[in-house]
């Protein structure tokens, strides 16, 4: 849609040059044009609901087959369904709009299949099917940001180069406030954790929008949600030792609460209770990466 804009937008400026009115011809050809690319719009966003609909969730291990994916053209994400740094691939894909196929990885006994595809067997991976190879990314930043510079459809970054760095360092920032978050689930002291959160309480009250993205949602927003989503699940975790405080971060309680409306983020969203039952099966030994699974 945005190439085939540029096209009419040249064509009115050539026209505008000789002097001259547009043809008939002219005018029905950039019609036909900005229609074209508005049906093909649509008709990727059918394809990507489609895509994201027809995992049903199971993970494929150690001696699994290689998945049956159609041969259509459309990404590839290898991810694992309780993985907060594969989520972040998901919401951007979904914020985007973007068609893509997901492959879940029981990340304890990984398929072998997996590692000839991705040597390093992490998740999130995405492969670029349309490219020659074809490649395969990994690490959940550098997707994200390929995938916003791909396509450049509703994006996320900043276009300014300077706001485009300065959230890049603030999204850098936020890996202290991910040990801080981990250390917390683990029963450690919880005022690091919030003491990482005041810098983006902060930086949402002198924005002073709706989100960190502006009016609608942008890549510091989906890049920190994960661990923001799992405040639920750090409660549940330390029952009367959670001691989040609604009046020391006024702003990220009410960006909570509207985050949770965002459809991407819906898309992906996983209650407290399920994410803490699969910590509990790790931790017992035996992961149950299925949870999630409806059987037929």
């Amino acid at each position: 849609m945005c190439v085939s804009r540029k096209r009419l937008t040249r064509s009115r400026q050539v026209q505008a040059g000789n002097g001259s009115r547009p043809t008939r011809d002219a005018a029905a050809a950039a019609l036909y044009i900005l229609v074209v690319s508005v049906a093909d719009l649509h008709h990727l966003q059918r394809r990507s609901r489609a895509a994201h609909i027809m995992s049903n969730g199971r993970h494929l291990g150690k001696g699994s087959a290689t998945p049956n994916v159609p041969e259509d053209g459309i990404l590839r994400l290898y991810s694992m369904r309780f993985c907060p740094f594969a989520q972040r691939v998901h919401l951007v894909l979904d914020a985007k709009q973007i068609p893509y196929h997901s492959i879940y990885i029981n990340l304890t006994e990984k398929p072998d299949w997996l590692l000839d595809k991705n040597p390093q067997g992490k998740v999130p991976a995405l492969e670029l099917v349309r490219e020659p190879g074809p490649p395969v990314l990994t690490e959940s930043l550098l997707i994200c940001e390929y995938l916003d510079e791909q396509y450049p459809l509703r994006p996320l970054y900043p276009r300014d180069p300077l706001k485009k760095v300065q959230e890049r360092l603030l999204i850098e920032r936020f890996n202290s406030v991910l040990g801080a978050f981990f250390r917390a689930s683990d029963g450690g002291d919880l005022e690091p954790f919030w003491c990482g959160l005041d810098t983006y309480e902060k930086e949402l009250s002198r924005r002073c929008t709706d989100f960190f993205g502006g009016e609608q949602t942008g890549i510091l927003d989906y890049m920190i949600w994960p661990w923001c989503e799992r405040l639920e699940l750090l409660k549940l975790q330390r029952a009367d030792d959670y001691n989040f405080d609604e009046r020391r971060f006024p702003q990220l309680s009410q960006w909570v609460e509207r985050m949770k409306r965002d459809p991407a983020v819906m898309a992906f969203y996983m209650e407290a209770e399920v994410q803490a039952e699969f910590l509990r099966t790790r931790s017992a030994g035996k992961p149950n990466y299925n949870l999630l699974v409806k059987e037929a």
